[in-house]
């Protein structure tokens, strides 16, 4: 969630994320911060390298969780959970990661260590998930895992 807060107020994103605004504000951001604006002696140039990195980092980040990516790809996401389990899952601060077994890996938002310790003292791993995790928290494909022969 703070990974979240920091890039929307980057990107000065108030309420819902806006593709169109999005990439506007990526674009301004991005002219004043190239490092090729500054010159390899120039104490900003250091500054802007790593702010441009930010910017592209947070552009794509919130692209993944804008509500038309989501849209566009909630066909892929609900095969996803509704036919394959899950193959691993890991949790650091109120982020949950899980890797199914077709080899597709979702990151969580906002999952508490309580619900966490719930979900992996459950019985029934994947009931618990479609029960509590997916349709209660923001959620962002995060890669792909190719699958050895």
């Amino acid at each position: 969630m703070k990974r979240i807060n920091q890039y929307k107020k980057l990107f000065s994103v108030e309420k819902e994320i806006d593709l169109k605004v999005l990439k506007t504000t990526y674009r301004n951001l991005v002219k004043a911060w190239h490092p090729d604006k500054f010159q390899g002696d120039d104490p900003k140039y250091k500054e802007a390298e790593v702010q441009s990195q930010i910017i592209i980092d947070g552009y794509h980040f919130l692209v993944s969780i804008a509500p038309e990516t989501l849209a566009a790809n909630i066909e892929a996401y609900t095969e996803t959970i509704t036919n394959s389990g899950i193959a691993d899952y890991s949790h650091k601060g109120l982020l949950l990661e899980i890797t199914f077994l077709d080899g597709t890996t979702y990151e969580y938002f906002g999952v508490t260590k309580t619900i966490y310790i719930k979900m992996i003292n459950s019985n029934k791993l994947s009931r618990f998930a479609k029960r509590t995790i997916y349709p209660n928290h923001l959620y962002r494909k995060s890669k792909r895992t190719v699958k050895g022969d």
